[in-house]
C-alpha cells in the first residue's frame, strides 16, 4: 500500500469509529505501531483534526469531508462478485440493491477500469435455491429490520409439522441453505429454521424489543460457550 493510501485509510477508519488505538491501526494496515505514530503526527501537522495520544487512542475532533478512496482492481472485482452473490442468493429487494450499487460504482471509477464490472468472469449460480425460498428472503429481512414478530408453518426433516411464532434475529447462509436464527416462543429458546422448510409466512403487527437473554448477541455468546466446551472438555 502506498503511504498516501495508508494515510487516507487511517482517516477513513477514524471517521467510522470513536476511538482507535495505534495497535488496531497497525494490525489493520499491516504496518508497525511506530509507523502509525509517524502517520498520525504527519496528519495532525497537515491540519487533520486528530486528538489523542499513544497508548490511549485517537479520534477525529469533528467530521471531515473528504472524497472517497478510489477502488483498485481487486476491490472492484470483490464488489462485483459480492453483488452478484447477493443478486443470486439474497432475494428480490437485495438483488435490485446490488445492481444499483454496481451502477454507482461504475459511475465513479475511471473509464479504463469499467470493464472490470461489465466483463468480470466471476459468477454465482442459483442452482440450489427454489423460487419460494428467495421470495421469503424479503419478508424475513424486513421483519428483522423492523423487529416484527412472524408466524409460519414449519416442516422438520422427519416430516413433523408445527406452527411457530418467533422473534426473528438474523439470516445465515451456509453455502447451500439459508437459516433464520430466532427466539422461538413455543420452545422459549433460540431456534434456527431452514427457510426452504417454512411456509405460510406472515409478518405480524406486533413489534418486539430486545430483552436480556433473547438477543442475537446472547445467542452468539451461547454458541461460543458451547464451542469452547467442545474444544476444551474437562
Amino acid at each position: 500500500m502506498r503511504r498516501a493510501d495508508r494515510l487516507f485509510q487511517i482517516i477513513q477508519i477514524l471517521r467510522n469509529r470513536r476511538t482507535v488505538t495505534a495497535k488496531f491501526l497497525a494490525e489493520r494496515l499491516e504496518v508497525s505501531e511506530r509507523t502509525i505514530y509517524r502517520d498520525i503526527q504527519d496528519l495532525s501537522l497537515s491540519g487533520v483534526p486528530i486528538e489523542g495520544e499513544a497508548g490511549v487512542g485517537y479520534m477525529l475532533r469533528h467530521s471531515l469531508d473528504i472524497p472517497p478512496l478510489m477502488f483498485d482492481q481487486d476491490e472492484i472485482q470483490a464488489l462485483v462478485l459480492g453483488a452478484r452473490m447477493v443478486e443470486t442468493w439474497g432475494g428480490k429487494a437485495l438483488a435490485k440493491g446490488a445492481l444499483s450499487a454496481i451502477e454507482k460504482i461504475e459511475s465513479v471509477i475511471p473509464r479504463q477500469l469499467q470493464h472490470l464490472t461489465q466483463r468480470s468472469h466471476l459468477y454465482a449460480y442459483p442452482f440450489q435455491f427454489e423460487r419460494t425460498t428467495l421470495a421469503n428472503m424479503d419478508v424475513l429481512r424486513e421483519a428483522i429490520n423492523a423487529k416484527r414478530c412472524i408466524q409460519f408453518d414449519y416442516r422438520k426433516e422427519d416430516g413433523e409439522r408445527s406452527q411457530r411464532c418467533i422473534q426473528p434475529l438474523a439470516l445465515y447462509f451456509w453455502g447451500q441453505v439459508w437459516t433464520l436464527t430466532s427466539w422461538c416462543r413455543l420452545r422459549r429458546d433460540f431456534r434456527n429454521f431452514r427457510i426452504d422448510r417454512m411456509t405460510a409466512i406472515h409478518m405480524l403487527e406486533e413489534v418486539f424489543i430486545d430483552e436480556a437473554g433473547k438477543t442475537l448477541d446472547d445467542y452468539i455468546q451461547q454458541i461460543t460457550q458451547r464451542w469452547d466446551c467442545d474444544e476444551n472438555p474437562s
